[in-house]
């Protein structure tokens, strides 16, 4: 395949619910259409909503030494070099703020936040409800604000996740970013940050346009990537406001919905 009849530079994959199955492993039919698509020229990027301490060590596992962009777009990390290229940080101050005005409407949460950098931990207040085994320090919200963080976790005892995403947006909107990136994950981040951010970064340092990228993804802080990228692809177990909006639907994680879209555009000879 030439260079010209490329379909895509630049093949843009979120990790779960994307190219992670529920088990948290890439399938070999996956592996073998990213080193199809690699073969043929073109760069395979990770763009997760997981910080960089906490992508590691699945990015080590399944064997990854690219570029990943890590904590919706506050991180470029170097996988191969094990290095932090970017980060973004969010305010303490403005991120109490917003904490503040929104427990003034909805009454207390549960939070955690996560800290910057490579060794940055992720600490969690009494109640937050964590998923599987992910690494937690459990802590006194006070303790929140020592280091650099990069976001605030939000959840509600009885609000979903759609709802209090919806609520937090209206009432803290002009200090802070609003996305829900999974079940039990409303995040806020610094204004302006997202996927997309992290991605454009990424990309810059790799030479591609946005026009020559496609998007992988299944949750709405997807969405800033899909609408940067020339094409977006949500997976059949994406949410809905993702369906809404992808360019293509294609089948889900657990059935290889990324190798199925990669085996067209870049056939195995």
């Amino acid at each position: 395949m030439t260079a010209s009849a490329r379909p895509f530079d630049l093949i843009a994959t979120d990790l779960d619910g994307t190219l992670l199955r529920s088990d948290h492993t890439v399938s070999e039919r996956t592996r073998r259409a990213l080193a199809a698509a690699t073969a043929a020229g073109a760069v395979h990027i990770v763009v997760t909503g997981r910080s960089a301490a906490w992508t590691r060590p699945t990015l080590d596992a399944i064997g990854y030494t690219g570029l990943a962009v890590c904590g919706q777009g506050a991180q470029v990390y170097d996988a191969g070099a094990h290095r932090e290229l970017t980060s973004v940080t969010l305010d303490r101050q403005l991120a109490q703020l917003a904490l503040a005005k929104i427990e003034a409407q909805t009454g207390p949460l549960l939070a955690a936040v996560s800290q910057d950098g490579l060794d940055g931990g992720f600490l969690a207040g009494p109640g937050y409800r964590m998923q599987g085994e992910d690494p937690v320090t459990r802590c006194d919200p006070a303790d929140f604000w020592g280091e650099p963080i990069t976001r605030i976790f939000i959840q509600h005892p009885t609000l979903g996740d759609d709802e209090l995403a919806q609520t937090a947006r209206e009432i803290a909107g002009q200090l802070v970013d609003v996305v829900l990136s999974g079940a039990g994950f409303v995040e806020l981040l610094p204004l302006g940050l997202s996927k997309a951010t992290g991605l454009a970064l990424a990309a810059a340092r790799l030479g591609v346009t946005k026009d020559r990228t496609i998007a992988f993804g299944d949750m709405p802080n997807d969405l800033p990537m899909f609408r940067w990228a020339a094409c977006g692809v949500a997976m059949a177990n994406a949410h809905p406001s993702l369906l809404t909006a992808a360019d293509e639907v294609t089948l889900s994680n657990d059935e290889d919905g990324v190798a199925c879209v990669l085996e067209y555009l870049f056939p195995q000879s």
